[in-house]
């Protein structure tokens, strides 16, 4: 099990990251030195533009990729000296992933889709089964555990994604664009969801170009050209 960070500890900390890119030849600047820390039960919101460099963000700040130069630390430990199989179990351990897409597993019960990660950590089917029983309660889906993906409205395939991110008691959240693909009633629900969670005590880190939901945040980063952009700019008019 993840130790709970303590309260003086970050969860992530990116100190002048860069990520640069070889496409045919020509490198491209993703990130040009973004430094950022993210606490401990910490709310963020990351807005920008396509192409301003915050899904590249993201996925350093999960772990699915490496910076190019700078220090990146995710659960105090620095990436850069972490080999391909300890970056998955960093993942595993210490990040619960939502994405727009929800990506669950089609033919996959929703019990069976949220236990997935355990079965990464050595969980016994028993115990994974029941704590996956566990977390669709508290996301509102106890009475959905048997159902398939496409048995489910897209609100309650987004909160199963959402009980699958926490079923590892991570300790950063991190939402990519969670309400893309749903109604403004449904968004509100899995925001309101997302609220009370982090209300708890689990840090989140939201990926969004709406500026509405990002207000929401405690605080916003807004990126533009591979670096972050301070303090938030108002759109003119």
């Amino acid at each position: 099990m993840t130790q709970p960070l303590s309260g003086a500890e970050p969860a992530i900390v990116a100190v002048d990251v860069t990520r640069t890119y070889d496409l045919d030849g020509v490198s491209v600047s993703a990130l040009r030195g973004v430094s950022l820390t993210v606490t401990a039960g910490d709310y963020v919101a990351i807005v920008g533009t396509s192409g301003s460099g915050k899904s590249t963000l993201m996925h350093l700040l999960g772990a699915l990729d490496r910076p190019t130069s700078g220090t990146l630390r995710i659960g105090g430990r620095d990436v850069a000296a972490l080999g391909p199989a300890e970056m998955a179990l960093l993942r595993n351990e210490t990040i619960g992933f939502v994405f727009q897409s929800f990506h669950l597993l089609a033919r996959t019960t929703a019990r069976d889709n949220v236990a997935l990660p355990l079965v990464y950590r050595g969980v016994g089917r028993r115990e994974r089964r029941a704590r996956a029983a566990e977390m669709l309660e508290r996301v509102g889906l106890g009475h959905r555990l048997d159902h398939r993906p496409n048995q489910m409205s897209g609100g309650e395939q987004q909160r199963v994604a959402i009980a699958r991110a926490l079923v590892t008691s991570p300790s950063v959240l991190l939402a990519d664009e969670p309400t893309g693909n749903l109604d403004s009633t449904t968004g509100e629900q899995v925001l309101g969801l997302l609220e009370s969670l982090n209300a708890d005590g689990v840090a989140v880190v939201l990926v969004t170009h709406d500026r509405d939901v990002a207000a929401r945040a405690h605080r916003q980063i807004v990126m533009r050209d591979g670096l972050i952009v301070t303090p938030v700019e108002e759109p003119a008019g």
